[in-house]
């Protein structure tokens, strides 16, 4: 049975959890993003509901780009497509090749599926970049109006994951969108010019976005 309602996220824990169990119908996916709640590692093998305190966005005209990375973008070496290989861009997040210090992944099969069906539903969507025809590089996440949730990214080949976030921050500012969100903040996010706001400012952001016109 679809959720119907959350707790208040004023309710969440100092660690951001909110809420333990429930259902990936997409309906309730939605509903909480639309709440600015996301899904994140399960407790208990439960699904455990997110809140946190602050928020990692990254607004877009604060986007950082290296050198190097400009120089890559000029080669043009990969091609990038939109909502072509969804499911699979998915399944390569939840391997953990690229990230020796992560024991795990909270991308479970039960949640690629649930995804699946929230991006043939429009709800979400991927961004991938390709190498000889190859998939090689990608990042996914959920859109709501003019808010993009970016969820999950994976590469490789060197720059290709980058590569897709620059083009899917391309495609939000051209729509209208100021910034995206990265939901918790880590070395990457931050290198790149996400910072953390306080989560009433970023549920005034949300409140805005959501009632804004579709990015894809």
């Amino acid at each position: 049975m679809a959720i119907v309602t959350f707790p208040p996220v004023s309710d969440a824990d100092e660690d951001g959890l909110l809420a333990i169990g429930g259902d990936l119908d997409v309906s309730s996916l939605l509903l909480a993003y639309s709440n600015g709640i996301f899904l994140w590692p399960p407790y208990d093998a439960l699904l455990a509901w997110f809140a946190p305190p602050e928020r990692a966005i990254l607004f877009i005209d604060e986007f950082h780009v290296s050198k190097s990375f400009k120089k890559e973008l000029k080669r043009h070496k990969f091609e990038i497509k939109t909502d072509t290989n969804f499911t699979e861009v998915m399944r390569h997040c939840a391997e953990l090749k690229n990230r020796k210090k992560q024991r795990g992944t909270w991308i479970s099969e039960e949640i690629i599926e649930a995804y699946t069906r929230l991006h043939r539903a429009g709800g979400a969507h991927s961004i991938e970049t390709f190498l000889n025809g190859k998939l090689v590089g990608g990042v996914y996440g959920v859109a709501i109006g003019s808010m993009f949730a970016a969820e999950s990214m994976f590469y490789r080949h060197p720059n290709a994951s980058k590569v897709a976030l620059h083009k899917l921050l391309d495609i939000l500012a051209a729509r209208g969108s100021r910034w995206v969100d990265f939901q918790v903040l880590n070395p990457f996010t931050e290198k790149i010019g996400a910072r953390n706001i306080p989560r009433s400012e970023f549920m005034q952001l949300l409140r805005d976005a959501i009632k804004g016109p579709a990015l894809f």
